[in-house]
């Protein structure tokens, strides 16, 4: 293999289309400019190691075949859920047991005073270490075949969970709408628009929320299916909303009141107090709130018009305790960033 090969991915914030992808509708998704960056390097010992400091993993010894590794306690196993998922595809990929590696894994950049923000970590991890294992045993996949096998190794990681959407905008970047299991659409960004990330408690387990969604489903068929049906329709109209900064606060908008009736039905603790609280605020201050992803206590998304209203939303919330995030939305996707240059490479 390459003697070492460094790879990033962005995280990902959901704009509109949560829960409804799951079941075929289109996400509208923007890559963020937070990035997990992976370095992975032949080892000379023979053995696989892996470091992720964020994960309390410092220097594991993984043993000289991967697949055949030790099992650890509970919680360490599953910290090694994305990883096993992809270092697996990434060897099917290359149609040979991949060379033994250290594996170094930094997504610092998810998490704010300890607390992950809900920026799609394990995502883009599996974008990141998909592209730099295969790099490093000597293949150029393309982006879609690159999307293609680190969304299986994701969706493998969580069980068969997931649309799919958060490691699509790893691998593409900028500003995407996704439908589950199809190539992305590139889509601009409205000069007239502002969007805001807001901290809005200290992290949730999407797996488990999209879990009691489902739990929901199996208990009130009917009821989910309208609930889900209502936001469909209006994931459908999200694109085209985009040419008309007054269309897309109104979508936002109906949005949000749509996820706030699924989850008053699923009792799933997708909307919480203080998402109640933003939302009245920020309405008052002329802009619009609403949850993102899964939602529980990840960030929320503030929508405002540039202009005065921008001013109003922005004061109001410097007023409270709500924090805004500082991120950049439309950041570019997957790429190798050092494999022997000092050049970065953007997969095609």
């Amino acid at each position: 293999m390459t003697t070492a090969v460094e790879a990033s991915a962005p995280g990902k914030l959901f704009l509109i289309g949560e829960y409804a992808v799951l079941d075929g509708a289109p996400a509208l998704l923007t890559a963020v400019d937070r990035r997990v960056h992976v370095r992975v390097e032949s080892a000379r010992d023979g053995r696989w190691s892996l470091t992720a400091p964020n994960l309390g993993i410092d220097a594991l010894d993984l043993g000289a075949v991967a697949s055949e590794r030790p099992v650890f306690a509970a919680d360490i196993e599953h910290k090694l859920a994305v990883f096993d998922a992809v270092r697996q595809e990434a060897e099917t990929a290359s149609g040979a047991p991949l060379d033994a590696t250290h594996v170094m894994i930094d997504s610092a950049d998810f998490a704010r005073d300890g607390h992950k923000l809900g920026l799609g970590s394990s995502a883009a991890v599996a974008a990141a270490l998909y592209a730099a294992l295969t790099h490093a045993a000597g293949l150029s996949l393309t982006r879609p075949a690159l999307a293609e096998g680190a969304i299986r190794a994701h969706r493998r990681a969580q069980n068969g969970a997931g649309s799919g959407g958060d490691v699509a905008t790893a691998v593409y970047g900028g500003l995407i709408s996704y439908t589950r299991d199809t190539d992305p659409v590139a889509l601009k960004w409205p000069r007239d628009l502002v969007a805001l990330a807001v901290i809005t408690g200290t992290g949730a387990s999407t797996p488990d929320l999209v879990g009691r969604v489902r739990d929901y489903a199996a208990r009130e068929p009917d009821t989910h299916a309208r609930d889900i049906a209502r936001l469909a329709e209006l994931a459908e109209t999200a694109a085209r909303a985009l040419a008309e900064t007054s269309d897309f606060l109104d979508l936002a908008a109906a949005y949000f009141a749509a996820l706030c009736r699924l989850d008053d039905h699923a009792q799933a603790g997708i909307v919480c107090t203080q998402h109640h609280a933003l939302a009245d605020l920020v309405a008052n201050a002329g802009g619009v709130f609403k949850t993102s992803g899964a939602g529980g206590g990840d960030v929320g998304l503030v929508f405002v018009a540039r202009g005065p209203n921008e001013q109003a939303v922005r004061q109001a919330l410097a007023a409270t305790d709500a924090q805004i995030v500082d991120l950049s939305f439309g950041a570019a996707g997957v790429r190798i960033d050092n494999a022997g240059t000092m050049a970065a490479t953007q997969v095609r």
